[in-house]
């Protein structure tokens, strides 16, 4: 095990609006076995905490959901010292209620893509818990976080392969089987991080109601991205406030995930 001092204990996972007016900050290029990460990392203090912003797509979205390096993201947060993640992402809403504007952090997840690497052990049987995908330190963190918003707490976030939106007859399927929003990011994002006995937490931004949800409205593109606009100033100030609110020592189930399990390989 890496024991030199981290650089950051807690990693962000969001586009770049969310952390390019934070002082003092400075980038880290890192490298690890699966590749490059999404891009730079950028390191700063946020309340007396050190943080890792790592945008996911990359500065300039270069990657669509389905070629984002999942991998090679999380093994560069964890190789810096990163223990817990907090992932802002856009998201759909499933039901009439979760509109956009909305913002939900999740206590489940439906995987539904396809073909993405979606874990550290190739080789052995190493079986990790996921029943609850979520750190539940982490979610307090970010609903006592609200102001200025009043996060829903709870819901399953469907995670798509993408890069099409839902026809509407996926969306509604997907509220069928109980799902509350949905995204193309989400995994394997959280089980990577599982895997790395990493706390993971979601911060869900609903930009439009999903095309099965009513009316004959279907997503576009534009939307999405107006919506998300519009709303980064209060994600990134919930964001910040719950960074600060993160426990300091870790108790929850996240961190003893791969406890008695051998691995086949070293974690940094």
């Amino acid at each position: 095990m890496n024991e030199r001092p981290p650089e950051a204990e807690i990693g962000v996972i969001g586009g770049s609006g969310l952390y390019a007016l934070l002082d003092g900050a400075t980038e880290r290029e890192v490298s690890t076995p699966y590749g490059a990460p999404s891009d730079r990392i950028t390191l700063a203090e946020v309340g007396g905490r050190r943080v890792a912003f790592l945008p996911r797509h990359g500065r300039d979205h270069r990657f669509p959901p389905h070629r984002i390096p999942y991998r090679a993201n999380l093994w560069a947060l964890r190789s810096l010292g990163v223990r817990q993640i907090i992932a802002p992402c856009a998201v759909g809403g499933l039901r009439p209620e979760l509109g956009p504007g909305t913002f939900v952090v999740p206590d489940q997840l439906i995987d539904r893509t396809s073909g993405r690497e979606q874990t550290f052990y190739d080789t052995g049987a190493v079986h990790v818990s996921f029943a609850d995908p979520y750190c539940p330190d982490g979610r307090r963190a970010v609903l006592a976080a609200g102001e200025p918003v009043s996060p829903v707490d709870g819901g399953t976030m469907v995670v798509v392969e993408g890069p099409r939106f839902s026809t509407r007859a996926e969306s509604r399927w997907f509220t069928s089987i109980g799902g509350s929003i949905v995204n193309m990011t989400g995994h394997p994002e959280a089980v990577l991080a599982r895997e790395l006995a990493l706390c993971y937490t979601a911060i869900a931004l609903v930009t439009d109601l999903d095309a099965g949800v009513e009316g004959d409205h279907g997503v576009t593109q534009d939307e999405v991205f107006t919506v998300f606009a519009d709303n980064t100033a209060k994600l990134r100030e919930v964001l910040l406030d719950a960074v600060t609110r993160l426990p300091r020592e870790r108790s929850c189930p996240c961190r003893s995930a791969l406890d008695g399990i051998k691995l086949p390989l070293e974690l940094p």
